[in-house]
This record gives C-alpha cells, sequence and structure tokens, in this order.
C-alpha cells in the first residue's frame, strides 16, 4: 500500500517541481496565448514525472519493507482522481490542437506526441486513483483499521 501511495505522490509531484522549475529558471512559453503555456505546462510535467515517479516508487518500496502497512485515504484517491483528469483532459486538447494547426513552434508531430504522452500519464494516474478506491472500500484489502461507534456491539 505504500508502493501505491508513494507512486500517486510522485504522480503529482511532478507539478510541484514543474512549478520550481518556472519560478526558479524562469522557464517561459515561446509562443503566446493559452494554447502555448498549456504545452510547455505539460512539457515540465512530463520531465518532472521522469524525476519524481523513480522516487516515489523507490520510498515506496523502502516504506513497504519497513514499517507496517496502511492503506492510503479516500482523500489521496480523490485528489489523485483529479488531477488525473485535469491531466488527461489537458493532454488530448493540446493534441487536437497540435494536430490542427499547420504551423507554431516546434515540430507539431513532437508536440501532438507530447500531448498524448500526459493524456497517458493522466489516465495511469486516474488508475492509481481508482485502485485506492477499491483497495480503501473492500473490507479484505484493506490494511487501515475499522472505527467503531461507542454504541455499537463488538463484532464476533
Amino acid at each position: 500500500m505504500a508502493i501505491i501511495r508513494c507512486l500517486a505522490l510522485g504522480l503529482m509531484g511532478s507539478a510541484v517541481m514543474g512549478v520550481m522549475m518556472v519560478t526558479l529558471f524562469g522557464w517561459s512559453p515561446r509562443g503566446d496565448g493559452f494554447e502555448h503555456a498549456r504545452l510547455e505546462a505539460l512539457m515540465l510535467l512530463v520531465m518532472g514525472q521522469v524525476l519524481t515517479v523513480p522516487i516515489g516508487l523507490a520510498t515506496g518500496i523502502v516504506l513497504a519493507v519497513t514499517q507496517p502497512a496502511r492503506t492510503p485515504g479516500y482523500v489521496l484517491g480523490g485528489i489523485t482522481m483529479v488531477f488525473g483528469i485535469l491531466v488527461v483532459v489537458q493532454g488530448w486538447a493540446t493534441s487536437d490542437w497540435a494536430d490542427e494547426r499547420a504551423s507554431g513552434i516546434g515540430d507539431p508531430d513532437g508536440e501532438s506526441v507530447l500531448g498524448a504522452l500526459a493524456a497517458l500519464s493522466g489516465a495511469f494516474t486516474v488508475a492509481i486513483a481508482l485502485i485506492i478506491f477499491v483497495v480503501r472500500s473492500v473490507p479484505e484489502l484493506s490494511q487501515s483499521p475499522r472505527v467503531r461507534s461507542r454504541n455499537a456491539p463488538p463484532r464476533p
């Protein structure tokens, strides 16, 4: 369960890394308009995932070996789901924009592939969120203790 939790945090941590690259290194879009800014944001997101996902996986493996298992919560699943859906939608929109324009910055085929790669990354993030929800919802899979009310009779 720690691997799933850290993988979700690694996928979303790439957005933080992208913001850091923009603020620290002064990264700015090459073209004008929202589409160019969206393309640059997705490029930074994919570049950030190259670093944050392996770090998240390594951290998850270490935590899975050294600490008792705890099931990820619904909040992490919800935030991961929203983030994944946002990345999928923006990736598709970037791919469509790159496919239908004739000129602009860079290679339209490369920009289209980048949008498709970002959409695939978002779909993987949504799948991780669904795994978190399923694991949390099924009592046999959940490793978190169940809370019972004071007035409820004890379970057999």
